[in-house]
């Protein structure tokens, strides 16, 4: 055979399968085009959502990669289900770990042609945004507002009348009231015994102080730390406001940084969310001896303070367990402390090796460092919260109820 019928032979199967390849590459080619993208106008953090998008003139078994923003988390490969007149749909979750207004800018899809000789990997223009605020899902439910109406002022009314320190009303005195309760000026002029009847005081100062130092962005239960004290602070804000009680919000790192004074009703509420959906995540260590006394200065009316801060060890909270000691000679406080389930569990399962026993003894040490801390607040006359994520705001607001009806502010 000659060389240039030899050329040839070798030079036939290219040419053929640069054919079958060309004639691949035109039958399955398609350029897509309007994608769309829906999502709810807002996520709660720490919630799931469904996003949905979809993608006309599309192939069949079409794959796609989303560009997550940080505060965004989901799968890594999206599957589309194709219907007859080549609109590509997805349905795919979405789960919000950082509070903020997230942008979604790309959308590389993937799909291979009908030969399976050529993958296409074309990248498509999203510009969408999603906006991930505060929780408020028990706000929302209304089991706060049945909660607190109920204990203030329905099945405990007869506690919240006569135990008080505001004035309600006369009425006859009658055998079995206390003697205590008589008013003699006005029984002398009625020639008859009235008593003073008497109902817990309302419109108390309650401040929200939230620490938002670098300690408070260690995640817990999936979540940073300061994000489940926004939910609390929320949830017992808005229990304050159904209970009548003006609420205030501050926030400090190294430095104070947002005060806002008590106000009443639900927009005080409104202010203090938009303010948290603001909030946000910072590197800096946390002047707890600045911020304290500077919270005490604006602060001249007994109040009841909920402290939501974080500690390593005895040593470094000795400034906090100080300053808030000053504080609460003059107000009533409340000091909201998250703990570490995984932590818990090192305890809980113990393991055998030698690297195991360590961890055991580090984790028992800051158990026991922690305990500590909390009791000697606990001895300046602190109300101490201390639970896990998912409990945390159950036990702020019982604390708060517990303090209303004690007519301790």
């Amino acid at each position: 055979m000659s060389g240039g019928a030899l050329r040839q032979a070798v030079a036939l199967p290219w040419a053929l399968l640069g054919g079958i390849t060309l004639l691949d590459l035109v039958l399955s080619f398609r350029r897509p085009r309007a994608t769309t993208f829906k999502s709810p106008a807002e996520i709660f953090v720490g919630e799931t959502a469904t996003l949905r998008i979809s993608v006309e003139r599309a192939p069949q078994n079409l794959l796609a990669k989303l560009e997550w923003p940080e505060g965004l988390k989901g799968d890594s490969e999206i599957s589309f289900r194709t219907d007859q007149n080549g609109t590509a749909v997805a349905d795919f979750p979405c789960k919000a770990v950082r509070r903020g207004l997230w942008n979604f800018d790309h959308l590389w899809l993937f799909w291979t042609s009908r030969f399976k000789l050529l993958e296409f990997v074309p990248r498509l223009d999203v510009g969408a945004e999603l906006r991930v605020v505060p929780n408020i899902r028990l706000v929302q439910s209304g089991q706060i507002t049945t909660t607190v109406l109920s204990t203030l002022y329905g099945v405990k009314e007869n506690r919240a009348i006569g135990e008080g320190s505001e004035f309600h009303q006369l009425r006859d005195f009658v055998q079995g009231m206390d003697i205590k309760s008589v008013d003699w000026k006005r029984s002398a002029r009625r020639r008859s015994l009235v008593a003073k009847e008497l109902r817990a005081e309302r419109n108390h100062h309650v401040i929200v102080a939230l620490d938002n130092g670098y300690l408070m962005r260690e995640e817990i239960g999936g979540l940073p730390k300061i994000d489940h004290a926004v939910t609390a602070a929320l949830a017992t804000a808005w229990a304050a406001a159904i209970g009548g009680d003006l609420v205030g919000y501050y926030s400090y790192d190294v430095r104070p940084r947002t005060f806002s004074a008590p106000a009443p009703g639900r927009n005080a509420f409104a202010r203090l969310r938009n303010w948290t959906a603001e909030l946000s995540y910072v590197s800096r260590e946390t002047n707890h001896t600045l911020a304290l006394t500077e919270l005490n200065a604006r602060t001249p009316k007994r109040s009841l303070i909920i402290i939501f801060t974080d500690f390593i060890d005895t040593t470094s909270a000795e400034l906090l367990i100080e300053n808030i000691g000053i504080l609460a000679k003059r107000h009533l406080l409340i000091f909201v402390a998250i703990r570490d389930p995984d932590l818990e569990a090192l305890v809980e399962n113990a393991s055998g090796d030698l690297d195991g026993a360590a961890t055991l003894v580090a984790a028992n040490q800051s158990i026991h460092e922690r305990r500590l801390v909390l009791e000697r607040l606990a001895r300046k006359g602190v109300t101490i919260v201390d639970a896990k994520p998912n409990a945390i705001t159950a036990r702020l607001i019982s604390a708060y109820l517990e303090i209303k009806a004690r007519e301790q502010i």
